[in-house]
Formats: structure tokens, sequence, C-alpha cells
């Protein structure tokens, strides 16, 4: 069966998460994660990729980033993938592919699910139990959004501007919002839509969305679609 077209919205953040192939280590210590950030930085800039969020894992990464066309995402993470593995075989002494063939993305709505999408990317090594708290992890954008490590890569989408008047009244705002949890099912509804490549958004937003873009929005019903009278017709005459 062919591969869906990966649906991707030209102007609103995107939610992409890159794997390890089959769930395998691809940062083995900083060097490591300080050479795959320093090539995202990169190709974000040449594709004019705006990166908002992120997380290196031991065996993921997750970003969530607006592109200004239809190709910026693909090619930045092709290129980040060609150079860094690379990069990586060389520097470990390994060969042999180092990423699950295909990253994942979904386009998020502005607002709230924006902020939910940063929260969830951002509580990732707190989740895996690697911290107590995400400002103690290093490789994240939490502590530049909460004032501690400003990140100059960083853009800052237009929803955290609304958190405050000034930088200290954004980055306590936003702190503020972690000390509550996202809650099981927008951490479900957030998985799902990003596995699936589907909208994550309102019903209205994702209805909107449907119909300026060819692509698949959301998800259909389960089961094969209906025949059409025309085909049901060819069909009884077959049998």
């Amino acid at each position: 069966m062919a591969r869906l077209p990966r649906l991707i919205v030209p102007g609103y953040p995107h939610h992409i998460v890159q794997r390890g192939n089959n769930r395998q280590v691809i940062f083995v210590d900083d060097s490591d994660r300080k050479r795959y950030l320093s090539l995202l930085i990169r190709s974000a800039q040449t594709h004019n990729l705006a990166i908002h969020a992120y997380v290196l894992m031991p065996n993921h990464v997750h970003l969530l980033a607006t592109p200004p066309d239809d190709s910026a995402i693909a090619a930045t993470m092709q290129d980040i993938g060609r150079a860094y593995v690379r990069w990586f075989n060389r520097r470990h002494s390994r060969s042999g592919t180092l990423f699950e063939g295909r990253f994942r993305s979904c386009v998020v709505q502005s607002d709230r699910y924006l902020l939910a999408c940063i929260r969830y990317i951002e509580m990732n090594p707190v989740r895996a139990k690697l911290v107590e708290s995400p400002e103690a992890f290093r490789w994240s954008s939490h502590r530049h959004h909460i004032g501690l490590a400003p990140s100059p890569f960083i853009t800052e989408h237009e929803t955290m501007w609304a958190l405050g008047n000034t930088p200290f009244e954004r980055q306590s705002s936003y702190k503020k919002m972690f000390e509550s949890n996202l809650g099981e099912q927008v951490l479900t509804d957030i998985r799902v839509k990003l596995n699936k490549g589907r909208a994550l958004g309102s019903p209205s937003w994702i209805e909107e969305l449907s119909r300026s873009t060819p692509l698949p929005v959301m998800e259909g019903k389960p089961g094969r679609p209906p025949l059409s009278h025309q085909t049901q017709d060819a069909s009884s005459k077959t049998r």
C-alpha cells in the first residue's frame, strides 16, 4: 500500500519527531547532542524553518517548527539526517542506518493547542524519568522559555507573546503552566495525531483546514470506504 502524503501546511506550526531505528540510541553523549543541535540550527536557517521548541531525548528528537513552504521541513530533516549519521557512524565506529525511515509530523493549531504541544515536548525528560523537573534538562527549549538560558535560534511564536507584555511576564506565566499536568486525554490526543500525521486542534479549525487542502486532515471512519453507485452496478454485473 502506498504511503499517504505527509500533511504540511505552510505558515502553521508542526510537531515533528525523528526516532532512532528500532528505538536505538542516537545520542551517546553531549558531543553528539551539540553536533545535532548545530546541524539543526544551520539547516533550519538555510530553509527558513522557524524553530519554536525542541528536546533531544536519548533515542529521539521532538521539534515544533513553522515552515514557509511545503518542502522546508523535509529538506531540513534530510539535511540533518545525512550529515549527522555520517558524523555519528564515524565517531562511534559503526555503519548503517541510524534513524527510522520517515520522520513523523502533525500540523498544530495556534493558541492553547500550541502551548500544550510545547509543554508536551519539554516535559519528555520528566516523563522518561531522566530529570525531576524540565528546567534540570539542558537539551530542550524549556530553559530558554523560562529565561534561564536564552537560545538565539528559537523563534518565539506569537502565541507565546500573548502570555505577557514583558519577557519576565511571559516567562513567569509560562513557568506557572508547569505547576499542573497536561492530563491523559491531552497526552493521548497529541500522540495519536502525531503518529497518524493528522491535524491537532479544535473540531471547527480542523474542518476549516480540511477545506483548504486536498490532503487528509482528520481521521476517516474505520473500514473500507463505501462503494459508489457506479461501482456497485459494475460489481453486480460481474457476479
